[in-house]
């Protein structure tokens, strides 16, 4: 066996997550990413099952069973939540989890929708259609991207992730949400094992409130929270090349005190508030994103000459000399 090197293992939980694996190694439990899309293929199929026979008590006789069943009962297929122009903002959010938890929760061992969290989020949001089209099980990372897609409607609820790492018999275990903002209240949407650490209604006044909901949940199943992770406001574009900025704060509870962290998360709810402020540039549409060529300029393209307010450095004042009258006669304008 290879021996890691001193280091490595919180590396390694580093580059996981920003693959977008959040319980690729959960508390030493491993699960797999179906990478082929779906239908499901043959290898990863068979692969699946090996794996629930590993790590289910009566895994091997339960996969028999099942697969060799003839009778299984139908699975209903949920809808996908609409809404009339009355329903309220916390109604809504309450109709969208209602929907995820009747996707319920993936315990197969296997994620069956790949996600990356570098790429774009017009990709992302192609997706989260899929989700709804298939109906199948999600994890928790899978129920952030759903609830993106399922609340970029309602330009009045900012979303952001707040994913969490906790600590248990010496194991570290991953987890992720999607956090909402709407009329000076946080909340949050998604998916877990346990009810109390997806769904949160819109009552929590500061972020803070959120983060300490979460950390007395974690602490009634008796594991420490360690880090706090929270991304920026996401777009409501669906048609967005952006990528989501899922780690803008990290904060270590171990060396923050309770002040400190709440300083922390006043400052990163400020920095939120400043992105709404400013709007990301206009993704191009379906046919020009098809027609568009490089974008690298051309030979023909004139080359942008920075201002002298620009090359100027900060604080340093141009002092205006008066111009004579023959100066001022002869001025004139070029286009």
């Amino acid at each position: 066996m290879l021996r890691a090197p001193a280091g490595s293992v919180e590396q390694r939980d580093e580059e996981q997550e920003d693959e977008a694996e959040e319980e690729l190694r959960d508390g030493g439990v491993p699960f797999y990413v179906n990478r082929g899309g779906l239908p499901v293929d043959e290898e990863t199929w068979e692969r699946m099952w090996r794996h629930v026979a590993r790590i289910h008590p009566n895994g091997e006789a339960l996969g028999k069973e099942t697969r060799g069943a003839t009778d299984l009962p139908k699975i209903p297929i949920p809808s996908v939540p609409t809404f009339q122009p009355t329903t309220t903002i916390p109604q809504r959010l309450e109709a969208i989890q209602k929907y995820i938890r009747e996707l319920q929760y993936n315990h197969t061992g296997t994620q069956f929708f790949e996600i990356k969290k570098s790429r774009p989020l017009t990709a992302l949001m192609d997706i989260a259609k899929e989700m709804t089209r298939e109906a199948l099980p999600i994890k928790c990372l899978e129920a952030v991207i759903l609830g993106i897609y399922l609340t970029n409607n309602m330009p009045g609820v900012e979303r952001f992730p707040l994913s969490f790492q906790s600590h248990f018999s010496g194991n570290h275990f991953h987890h992720i949400v999607l956090g909402v903002h709407c009329g000076g209240r946080f909340g949050a949407l998604g998916t877990s094992r346990r009810e109390d650490l997806m769904f949160k209604p819109l009552e929590f006044r500061t972020l803070m409130d959120l983060v300490q909901e979460f950390e007395g949940a974690y602490r009634g199943y008796w594991h420490t929270l360690r880090k706090v992770r929270i991304g920026q406001y996401v777009s409501h574009d669906a048609h967005s090349v952006e990528q989501i900025e899922w780690k803008h704060s990290i904060l270590d509870l171990d060396k923050l005190t309770k002040e400190e962290l709440r300083k922390e998360l006043e400052r990163h709810t400020r920095d939120m508030r400043l992105k709404i402020g400013k709007p990301a540039p206009p993704s191009p549409t379906k046919d020009r994103r098809n027609s568009m060529g490089s974008p690298l300029r051309g030979q023909g393209s004139p080359i942008r000459r920075i201002s002298r307010i620009e090359r100027r450095p900060s604080g340093d004042k141009k002092v205006l000399e008066p111009k004579s009258a023959a100066e001022i006669n002869g001025y004139q304008i070029r286009v």
